[in-house]
């Protein structure tokens, strides 16, 4: 039986349940931080409580290139200190947990095409490094479409001194495949180049991660996955805005299909998983339990 990390689930389209099931806007899951102080640790509670042993802080999307098109620039920092806060004291009522600090893409999710050159990315990434560094355990790359950006975000992560996490998107329909159509096996070159901690796979479909894993698997480091619950996006067109494919909310996956998908990844030898869009609470508490029944421990 394994020692499994066990992620929380998603945080911003979570945030927009709770307001009512209403999406007020790209950045909302990040100015909520501002509006409605507290409802992004309520959240974090309600993971810890379902049995994640990870906090994932609420940065994702607090890059530079957003904040600038909302007029939010200025916030950078207060942001990301917001955010922090709000993470370490959802740790300290539980007692327990790691906290990762989150890194976004650049560009927006799900979009290749937007992967900005190496010599660009990783200083933006090295700067948010740097200002999580002491507040966080782990650096998490999350949703990286493309090898270039991977490459970036990995260079700029090394600021932090922390153990850093890659974690890759992969297409809906192949997971050996990245958004970008570049092979997941060809991150080896990548990873050479700037190691990291562990290699995963996250906002894509669950029925796409068996074949990520494998891929992943291949690596030689601590591996795992936490899929969303959207409808597929590889097939939905670019928006010329720049924003991500207007992608929707599946109604299928229950709690314990979820499960019954993750339970297959641990089966594969993944080590970490979780959730991620559309992956609430209920899904992690359900998720818990199953693993648990079956013998592993959760970390």
């Amino acid at each position: 039986m394994a020692k499994i990390t066990l992620l929380d689930g998603g945080m911003g389209q979570e945030l927009v349940a709770r307001s009512g099931g209403k999406d007020p806007g790209a950045l909302w899951a990040t100015r909520v931080m501002i509006d409605h102080p507290g409802m992004v640790g309520a959240i974090h509670d309600d993971y810890f409580a379902a049995g994640a042993s990870v906090a994932t802080t609420n940065t994702y999307a607090i890059l530079h290139d957003r904040l600038v098109k909302d007029g939010m620039d200025a916030f950078y920092h207060a942001l990301h200190l917001r955010a922090l806060a709000e993470a370490h004291e959802a740790r300290a009522r539980a007692g327990r947990g790691i906290i990762a600090g989150s890194m976004g893409p650049l560009g927006d999710s799900y979009r290749p095409d937007l992967t900005p050159d190496v010599s660009i990315s990783a200083p933006l990434y090295a700067e948010k490094a740097a200002l999580m560094a002491a507040h966080v355990d782990v650096i998490l790359i999350e949703t990286i479409s493309s090898l270039d950006l991977a490459r970036g975000a990995l260079k700029g992560a090394r600021a932090a001194g922390k153990p850093v996490w890659l974690s890759v998107s992969v297409h809906d329909r192949d997971g050996t495949k990245l958004r970008s159509g570049e092979a997941v096996a060809d991150l080896r070159a990548v990873l050479d180049e700037t190691p990291a901690a562990a290699v995963l796979a996250n906002c894509s479909m669950p029925e796409a991660m068996e074949a990520a894993m494998a891929e992943l698997k291949s690596l030689g480091l601590p591996f795992g996955a936490y899929a969303n619950g959207f409808s597929e996006i590889s097939h939905l067109p670019l928006p010329e805005d720049g924003t991500a494919p207007a992608y929707c909310a599946r109604h299928d996956l229950t709690p314990e299909r979820y499960a019954d998908f993750a339970l297959r990844w641990v089966g594969q030898g993944a080590t970490i998983v979780g959730g991620c869009c559309e992956v609430g609470p209920a899904h992690i508490r359900h998720l818990a339990e199953r693993l648990r029944a079956e013998g592993h421990t959760i970390a």
